[in-house]
């Protein structure tokens, strides 16, 4: 297959890349090289890309309406996995602008030109954080997800809102994919995983938000890329028991679906913490701080829908993700 793979100089775009690349895809990846985080790491992302026959970069914004409308049309890709988007819930806080402009304007690019050009399957990151003031756990993509906590998980709703319209209006296949708490070599550098990292080995204080008992369904990123690629192959089709009298939000009498991808085991802040001391071989100072605006308390996914629909579970344990990622956070950064 051809596939678009955009924000493919990102952690999961990356690792996404990788893989479909190692099983013989074509694949265009698209960024924009914004500099949201350190640009060095997504250049150290690609060189370990560039170079395969079977796979072009090119540097695009989605909000480049004539640039991408002109990509699709020379392109003619089969499937899109869009995984390009402002991250982050503290930075919508202060930068709310730059959510509309990439979550928003650019996905509406984005599902206009696969509309336009017969893409088969559009796959698309959704995340955790459109549950918001959802209490109700583990989280279910069969549960209403009405209260967003901050803009960021506003436009992540409106996604998955959005693709929902043209899957029922031009019968597009599309899937949203809740990602849960991402991590793992080479990760992002604003995640609690990096920064704990950094931290500790320069003993420095640690933020330790909620006074340690945030819970997080912590991810590992090589679970996460199996959820998308498989995902990514099951082509969603519409629910023929879909009903408008009990309407369920994760499916649709249209060609749509919608699949948590996380461990479904939350981990405690104070544990994930323990964890790192022990493989970084080094105590945490920290410094205990009150919930932050935006934030919740404790995520966990229910993962039954990806679990009877393409038979993938993710079971990577926290012990293991943690040394994997700070054996490569040792390599990539000697002290």
């Amino acid at each position: 297959m051809k596939i678009l793979v955009t924000g493919a100089a990102g952690f999961i775009g990356f690792h996404l890349v990788k893989y479909l690349l190692a099983r013989g895809d074509e694949v265009v990846g698209l960024d924009n090289l914004n500099d949201y985080y350190d640009v060095n790491l997504k250049h150290a992302r690609l060189e370990q890309l560039e170079g395969q026959d079977n796979f072009r970069f090119i540097k695009l914004d989605l909000v480049d309406r004539q640039g991408i409308e002109d990509l699709f049309k020379q392109e003619k890709f089969d499937k899109v996995v869009n995984l390009a988007a402002q991250a982050g819930v503290r930075y919508s806080l202060t930068n709310p602008y730059a959510y509309i402009d990439s979550n928003i304007h650019g996905f509406i690019n984005i599902l206009e030109c696969c509309r336009h050009n017969d893409i088969k399957h559009l796959v698309y990151a959704s995340s955790s954080s459109v549950y918001g003031a959802n209490t109700s756990m583990p989280f279910s993509v069969h549960d209403n997800v009405d209260h967003p906590l901050s803009l960021y998980a506003a436009s992540k709703k409106s996604n998955e809102l959005m693709a929902h319209t043209y899957s029922h209006l031009y019968r597009l296949p599309t899937t949203g994919l809740r990602f849960f708490t991402v991590y793992g070599p080479w990760g992002r550098p604003d995640m609690a995983m990096f920064l704990f990292a950094r931290a500790i080995l320069a003993g420095e204080p640690i933020d330790v938000f909620n006074y340690g008992k945030m819970q997080r369904d912590f991810t590992y990123i090589d679970d996460i890329v199996e959820g998308v690629v498989r995902t990514l192959d099951h082509t969603a089709t519409a629910n023929t028991e879909w009903s408008g009298v009990e309407p369920d939000p994760g499916t649709s009498g249209a060609p749509y679906r919608l699949y948590n991808i996380g461990n479904n085991n939350p981990v405690e802040l104070m544990h994930l913490i323990e964890v790192m001391e022990t493989a970084l071989g080094k105590t945490a100072a920290k410094n205990m701080l009150p919930l932050q605006p935006g934030d919740v308390p404790a995520t966990y996914a229910n993962v039954e829908a990806l679990v009877a629909d393409v038979g993938f579970k993710p079971e990577t344990s926290i012990e293991v993700g943690v040394e994997r990622f700070v054996k490569w956070y040792r390599d990539f950064y000697p002290t």
